[in-house]
């Protein structure tokens, strides 16, 4: 999770689109326009070293406001990608 933010934060949107479950995952991340400025865990569910999925919840802060979101992620071959969220 703190690597997809950091990815946004950074622009680097391969890295966004590479970490995308292949199921839900879109051709192209745009990461302009946004300045993201801070990021609070609000709760996470599963997602250890034996689990295959996982939720966290978080707070995304930038200059024009804040995104809450609950995201799912799910382990594959050893890797995690996120799944989709809700706001």
């Amino acid at each position: 999770m703190r690597s997809r933010y950091s990815a946004f934060v950074l622009g680097l949107g391969e890295y966004l689109v590479t970490t995308w479950h292949p199921r839900t995952r879109p051709d192209h991340v745009d990461t302009s326009g946004v300045v993201w400025t801070g990021i609070d865990i609000v709760d996470v569910v599963d997602g250890g070293a034996q689990d295959s999925r996982g939720v966290v919840e978080f707070v995304a802060h930038h200059t024009g406001g804040d995104l809450h979101e609950r995201s799912r992620f799910e382990r594959r071959a050893g890797r995690w990608f996120y799944l989709d969220g809700t706001s």
